[in-house]
């Protein structure tokens, strides 16, 4: 179990206000930190901020977060949480297309599949997962959940301002965020707790990334995709 956290703001320059938005990933980690100790680390960019508490188990030396590759001169940033079940079959895809791999984490794994594959390189994976992928060419955040939501995450989302974190107390250390129950949120605990509605949570204005889809945050808003649904 990892903890992933972060923010991305497309109207102000976060490196202007650097002291303030690396203290704030690193307050993020803090209320994740019981998500894994191993390791910590944070990634700021002018539009984006990833934080990423680690619990060890592949490539316990290598396979620090965020982590981040170039390709045709553009950076790609992740920050994960999970395990990919075929690593090897998806490593031997990507050696074949040129790839050099410098840890034997799954979560470079994860990061050169997007960059070859694109958004929807998420039908690849056989796993429990959910990461960010800041694509620093296109100025896009990417969010993505497993097909049927072992590993949480949640969003708020707001004017300009995007958090997400692994846990909703992390949202809340960011000052935009606030901690309010609504009355929906009162109805869903007493009425199908400790359950909720799918992409609900219980607190106002914010919402947890569906199981089986992925989310596309840019300076237009926020796209909703889904890549899985259960049929019968």
């Amino acid at each position: 179990m990892c903890g992933i956290a972060g923010f991305c703001d497309f109207k102000r320059n976060l490196l202007q206000e650097k002291i303030c938005n690396t203290t704030l990933l690193k307050k993020m980690h803090d209320t994740l930190s019981h998500r894994g100790s191993d390791n910590f680390g944070i990634f700021l960019s002018q539009t984006a901020g990833l934080s990423h508490a680690r619990l060890s188990i592949r490539d316990i030396k290598g396979g620090n977060q965020p982590m981040t590759r170039k390709k045709d001169g553009q950076n790609y940033t992740i920050c994960y949480n999970g395990e990919i079940y075929n690593t090897d079959e998806l490593k031997s895809e990507l050696g074949k297309c040129g790839y050099e791999f410098f840890t034997t984490s799954d979560t470079e794994i994860i990061l050169y599949s997007f960059m070859e594959y694109g958004p929807t390189f998420v039908n690849k994976l056989n796993g429990i997962f959910s990461f960010a992928i800041w694509d620093e060419g296109t100025c896009q955040l990417y969010l993505y959940r497993d097909r049927v939501g072992v590993k949480p995450l949640f969003y708020y989302s707001r004017a300009e301002t995007f958090v997400f974190a692994s846990e909703p107390k992390a949202l809340f250390v960011h000052p935009s965020v606030s901690p309010e129950i609504n009355l929906e949120s009162i109805q869903q605990i007493l009425g199908i707790g400790p359950a909720r509605t799918p992409g609900a949570s219980y607190f106002s204005n914010i919402n947890e990334v569906i199981p089986g889809h992925y989310l596309v945050i840019n300076k237009y808003g926020i796209c909703d995709h889904t890549y899985w649904e259960l049929s019968s």
